[in-house]
């Protein structure tokens, strides 16, 4: 009855984006009531599929429907395919991302409010933006997928570079906006070249792009391992790029440059968990290969773990959650590689223990796509705090804050509470599903490979690091003596931003405890001689807070968010501990390196450089010389000849006669010698 319609889903945003641009200006908020029409609509359309699907005959088995789009004629036909495809994972999706947008758009209303005819713009491309995200998760196929995945590109490129033009803040802002947009769109292009070669040899084995195709264990075993093996590196380029993986990780935090509700909307609900989404939907293509998932997980070990370190002495509020996005997506890409290098393994025995292994493993994407649903609820809370504290003190720097306690008691707690949930508190969100990460992670370095331990020693380390730089942040904002920017705030920020930041605390408080109650089964991996399956696998519940709670690497982690958390109060809270003490006040090697971000900017500036530069300059010496060359000689040519010709026309009868009588002489002549050639005289 509902799930039919599933097409509904981005095209509500899509008809509103049109509306928006159409009639938005004339509207009041210029359009910002049809932004948060179409993604509540959107929401409501989502948890009705939902309801029917997971409540229905056909779970867990996906729902796929689809029309023929269009056929590249061969030897053997390539079919492609336009429709929808719904299962735990997609559903999982479309909630979170639509409920939240909804919530970062009514939050828009008071943080986009003295923005005037700009904010007609605003609304239409970040409708679009949510259009692009709906899309790719309902989509039926690779190249559907891709469509919306670039849409969602140029979304980030547009809302990135709003502040292009006549930034609040002067020139040099508007500058680096546009300096951020650039450097995004091009980073991620990098990848997207990566996953269309991945998308091209998919097509080019198995004919089509269709998930149920591509899924099915016979056509996965009719190919050529080694070609499957190739795209799904290439096509896991594509999700570095995009979820900002290490080395294409740099984009990320200069993307801050835009509005913080973009902020919000591109590390939560849209863009980089879209490359989370794919490792998770295209899980049956890339655990054919044990090689592949190693390095999706030493990949998100490795970003988990660098991203944390640049975060602990940035002075800028947005920058610290913008590294702690980047580590967090790491996470989420270690449990996936983890669990997916266990089943690789397991399929590749017989038995019992290939069995245990792919049991086992099936955990990583239950690990995976929950740290996925609890990272978007706080780090939309934690973003929209930032922009509520900066909304009240007209900065991003934390060194200008401090005491904004007394003064955004709501924001204040509100943060704390997102701040907890991603330290890894007991019994908030990010909790279980941090602990479930560092699970399966020490299980794949226990039956797997060493590498996956040295992962988890470095996820343990992110734990500690993670604790102590969100806290530092929020003691920094919110406690101590008052800075120069809190002497001067607003006070506490509009109701149409603080009633999404409630909304979210108590989900970034209780999103957790949905693993309690059957959300693992909606999101596990089930592998059968006929199928692979999202879904459907049985519900942990109590389960999994038994085994967590009876396992001492619970504690070990529960240890040191707790030290990272007291470092942090005494540094900046208690300030019985002074930071320059241990990096000599700013001038060691470390802290140097931290501040350069590990120099990643120059490494990316040199390359830009010494290869970039030079290829463009190769490109425009083609582009100037051979092609525009080319046309233009043949132009000048055409006019020369036009030029001489006029010449000719002297209006005098006997020259008109001498040159038609030359014209005929010369005919003969040639008649003659070709018929000579010829034989025929």
């Amino acid at each position: 009855m509902f799930i039919e319609y599933t097409w509904l889903v981005p095209l509500v945003p899509m008809i509103c984006f049109l509306l928006i641009g159409l009639i938005g200006r004339k509207t009041p908020e210029k359009g910002g009531y049809f932004a948060i029409a179409g993604a509540l609509i959107s929401f409501v359309i989502a948890a009705l599929i939902s309801y029917e699907y997971l409540t229905g005959d056909t779970y867990p088995n996906p729902v796929v429907e689809s029309i023929q789009w269009f056929v590249i004629p061969g030897s053997t036909d390539f079919v492609i395919n336009l429709g929808y495809y719904v299962d735990g994972l997609t559903c999982l999706m479309m909630l979170f991302a639509s409920f939240i947008s909804t919530l970062i758009f009514i939050y828009s209303i008071g943080y986009m409010g003295d923005q005037g005819e700009r904010k007609n713009r605003y609304y239409a491309e970040v409708s679009l933006f949510l259009t692009g995200m709906l899309g790719l998760v309902v989509s039926s196929n690779f190249l559907e997928m891709f469509i919306f995945w670039e849409v969602m590109g140029l979304c980030s490129y547009l809302l990135i570079g709003f502040w292009s033009f006549r930034h609040p803040e002067g020139d040099a802002a508007s500058a680096n906006a546009a300096s951020a947009a650039k450097k995004a769109f091009l980073v991620t292009r990098l990848g997207d070249v990566c996953l269309m070669a991945g998308l091209f040899i998919l097509l080019g084995e198995f004919h089509s792009l269709d998930y149920s195709t591509l899924f099915d264990p016979a056509n996965i075993a009719a190919v050529d391992s080694d070609m499957l093996t190739l795209a799904m590196f290439l096509i896991f380029g594509g999700v570095i790029g995009k979820s900002a993986q290490f080395p294409l990780h740099d984009w990320l935090p200069d993307a801050m440059a835009g509005p913080t509700t973009v902020s919000s909307l591109i590390h939560a609900a849209t863009m980089v968990k879209a490359g989370v989404y794919l490792v998770a939907r295209g899980y049956p293509l890339f655990i054919q290969n044990a090689e592949v998932m190693l390095f999706v997980g030493v990949i998100g070990g490795v970003t988990a773990f660098i991203a944390a370190t640049m975060a602990l002495n940035n002075m800028n509020i947005k920058k610290v959650l913008a590294y702690s996005t980047i580590s967090q997506l790491g996470y989420m890409i270690l449990a996936l590689g983890a669990g997916g290098y266990l089943v690789a393994l397991g399929m590749g025995m017989e038995g019992a223990e290939g069995a245990a292994l792919i049991t086992a493993g099936s955990a990583g994407m239950v690990a995976g796509c929950f740290h996925m649903m609890n990272h978007a609820f706080f780090k939309a809370l934690l973003f929209m705090c930032s922009g509520s504290v900066i909304h009240a003190v007209g900065t991003e720097d934390m060194r200008e804050m401090g005491g904004l306690g007394k003064h955004m008691k709501i924001t204040s707690l509100t943060m704390l509470i997102g701040s907890l949930s991603i330290a890894g508190f007991p019994f908030f969100s990010g909790f279980w599903s941090k602990d479930l990460v560092l699970e399966i992670a020490m299980e794949a370095g226990h039956d797997g490979t060493v590498w996956f331990t040295v992962m988890w020693i470095l996820a343990i380390i992110t734990a500690f690091m993670t604790a102590f730089y969100m806290f530092r942040m929020w003691f920094m904002t919110f406690m101590g003596e008052e800075g120069h920017a809190t002497q001067h705030c607003h006070g506490e920020s509009p109701k149409t931003m603080t009633f999404p930041l409630i909304v979210l605390a108590v989900l970034a408080f209780g999103s957790g405890f949905l693993i309690l109650f059957g959300l693992d089964a909606m999101v596990s991996f089930t592998v059968t001689p006929d199928a692979f399956i999202v879904g459907g696998g049985e519900a942990g519940g109590f389960h999994h807070f038994e085994h967590i709670f009876t396992s001492p690497y619970t504690y070990l982690t529960i240890v040191l968010a707790l030290v990272g958390i007291g470092i942090a109060y005494l540094m900046y809270a208690k300030k019985t501990m002074n930071p320059g003490a241990f990096n000599k006040d700013g001038e060691s090697w470390l802290y140097k390196a931290l501040t350069k971000r590990w120099w990643f900017p120059d490494l990316y500036n040199q390359i830009s450089w010494k290869l970039g530069y030079g290829v463009a300059r190769g490109v425009n010496f083609i582009d100037r010389q051979i092609v525009d060359g080319t046309v233009n000689g043949l132009s000048g040519a055409v006019v020369g000849g036009g030029d001489a010709l006029s010449k000719v026309q002297s209006g005098h009868v006997q020259d008109y006669s001498s040159i038609v009588l030359l014209g005929i002489s010369v005919i003969s002549v040639l008649f003659i010698v070709i018929a000579k050639v010829m034989g025929g005289i």
